[in-house]
């Protein structure tokens, strides 16, 4: 066995129905999710660890912000690699629970989670640590839009919809806005001194 098929048993859940629709995006974009995923959350616990030990300067913002930090790393690392915490029976079944919801809520969760600790301490570790995990909710987020439909088929519904532009329209009137009124110049009122 190949360490890319080790790597992508790892990844993958074998046997697990899919009810969020992943089966839909292509393999580059599950695998490099899961695996940015795994990543960010690595040094999000990592730099977590670090903006948590600025404590010695005295930083309060910072120490919550590194254990924030480590506590998003962790929920991360437990959603995208549930065998890291093989000791820990109901962290298999949380991540069975996260992987049923559609991708949309992932990405929420992770975009949502990945923005506090930036806000309490902007330094590069918590830049790099979040970011990361940021990234992962913007992939979860481009997964849960879909795939894009083809040429002909955008074309076609384009000409269905008469938003095709192949009638050109000698209305002066005619605009995005139906209800628009026509311009007109007025002059100040109120600048002659006669008045």
């Amino acid at each position: 066995m190949s360490f890319a098929e080790k790597l992508t048993g790892l990844l993958s859940r074998p046997n697990q129905p899919d009810p969020a629709g992943l089966n839909d995006a292509p393999w580059y974009m599950k695998y490099g999710g899961r695996l940015l995923g795994i990543v960010g959350a690595f040094f999000a616990i990592l730099f977590g660890l670090y903006n948590a030990l600025s404590i010695v300067f005295l930083s309060v913002t910072c120490l919550l912000s590194g254990i924030i930090q480590m506590l998003v790393g962790f929920i991360v690392m437990a959603l995208e690699a549930p065998f890291c915490f093989i000791c820990i029976d109901y962290v298999n079944q949380i991540a069975e629970k996260a992987d049923a919801r559609p991708l949309w809520n992932r990405a929420a969760l992770y975009c949502c989670l990945a923005i506090p600790p930036i806000i309490l301490c902007p330094g590069l570790g918590s830049i790099f640590g979040c970011g990361l995990i940021f990234g992962t909710g913007v992939i979860y987020g481009m997964m849960a839009l879909g795939k894009k439909a083809s040429a002909s088929e955008m074309r076609q519904t384009a000409v269905n919809s008469g938003l095709a532009g192949n009638t050109p329209t000698t209305n002066d009137r005619a605009s995005i806005v139906n209800n628009a009124q026509p311009f007109s110049f007025t002059g100040a009122v109120g600048t002659d001194s006669n008045v």
